[in-house]
């Protein structure tokens, strides 16, 4: 059985979207949410395994390794 991806530390420092697209080619299965670096005090906290926030600046630079929550 092939181990499904979790974290993408590749797009550290990328742009939102091309962040977004490797994600959803890794895993179709889960959505991915876009959110402002500020937006992280604020975001409920309960895991959800179907999805991953990508946290950006506000130039839409991934600012914090994209994982399953």
């Amino acid at each position: 059985m092939e181990k499904k991806k979790v974290r993408w530390a590749e797009v550290l420092g990328e742009l939102a979207p091309l962040a977004v697209t490797q994600i959803s080619n890794d895993r179709p299965d889960v959505a991915v949410e876009v959110l402002l670096r500020d937006a992280a005090a604020v975001v409920s906290p309960e895991f959800n395994p179907k999805r991953v926030r990508v946290f950006v600046d506000n130039n839409f630079i991934v600012v914090k390794v994209p994982v399953i929550s």
